[in-house]
């Protein structure tokens, strides 16, 4: 496979006429001095040594990449409000893992949050993988005052058999369930670890004591490209045949209306439009809630 082809086809994604004026407009900011970051639970960007017009800019050139998914960040004045209170998630899961002078993957990786929250671990590299223009234009915009080095590779799951190096700890959050096999996703994040490396799982799961896997009919809470939800037995069953050990449950929650909600920061609906009405414990299809699976497991 050759990735090199596959970047620079990709990078005319941001030619795409719904992206483009989202880069014009990112390519007009103005560079702006004396920045203050913070990587706590909102992403913070600030300074003293700011226009009232560079302020307005940024507002609006935020307010032009909608919709935003994952975060909370604070750029300057502008406050973006996401649909998910993505600290939850990495607060929840930070304990976990030590990032010191390792090589990390994100898979997944939307708009980067999560690798700006891990770059207070001093990895020595990091590397975000989502074949998406828009989120790869909103990492560019939060980039643009960060300044890290972070990789954004336009990427997904299935390159990572033939990418250039291997990583000492993969992050694959929100991803396996949008996989149509799920066990070779499993066996390419396999793969792509350095012996003794480790994954960072999170998926949607159901309760059971089988093997088995829900497999919804044409959406999952109102998401069409939702394809296996497993059992923890089913799930312990992928990752060993995919050859992981040491598999570790690091927390089981339910997503609920704190951590995913409407803002106007996005579209459309998000998880009060997906459950019924009259029963929050059920999705609007009728399949359980959504709940979460956070795993650990080693090469």
């Amino acid at each position: 496979m050759n990735l090199e082809a596959i970047r620079q086809e990709r990078l005319t994604w941001l030619e795409w006429k719904d992206i483009k004026p989202m880069r014009e407009a990112l390519n007009s900011l103005s560079t702006i001095k004396s920045i203050q970051l913070s990587f706590s639970d909102i992403i913070t960007i600030d300074s003293s040594d700011i226009s009232l017009a560079d302020q307005h800019q940024i507002q609006q050139t935020a307010l032009t990449l909608r919709p935003w998914r994952k975060g909370p960040f604070r750029v300057f004045n502008t406050l973006i409000d996401t649909e998910w209170q993505s600290f939850i998630k990495y607060n929840l899961l930070e304990p976990h893992f030590n990032l010191e002078n390792k090589i990390v993957g994100d898979i997944g990786c939307n708009n980067g949050y999560y690798l700006f929250r891990m770059l207070t671990q001093k990895p020595k590299k990091l590397v975000g993988f989502d074949p998406s223009a828009l989120y790869k234009t909103q990492f560019d915009f939060i980039n643009h005052f960060v300044k890290s080095d972070i990789v954004y590779e336009l990427l997904g799951v299935e390159h990572l058999p033939y990418y250039e190096h291997k990583f000492d700890t993969l992050f694959c959050l929100g991803v396996l369930y949008h996989r149509t096999d799920p066990i070779t996703t499993l066996k390419a994040l396999y793969s792509a670890l350095n012996p003794d490396g480790e994954l960072i799982l999170d998926t949607f799961m159901i309760d059971g004591d089988d093997a088995v896997a829900l497999c919804p009919h044409k959406t999952y809470s109102k998401i069409p490209n939702v394809y296996f939800i497993p059992t923890i037995s089913a799930l312990y069953n992928w990752l060993e045949r995919a050859k992981f050990k040491e598999i570790q449950i690091l927390e089981i929650k339910k997503t609920d209306l704190e951590e995913q909600r409407k803002t106007d920061w996005i579209y459309g609906e998000s998880l009060n439009n997906f459950l019924d009405p009259n029963n929050s414990e059920l999705t609007i299809e009728g399949y359980p809630a959504p709940k979460r699976i956070y795993i650990k497991a080693k090469r």
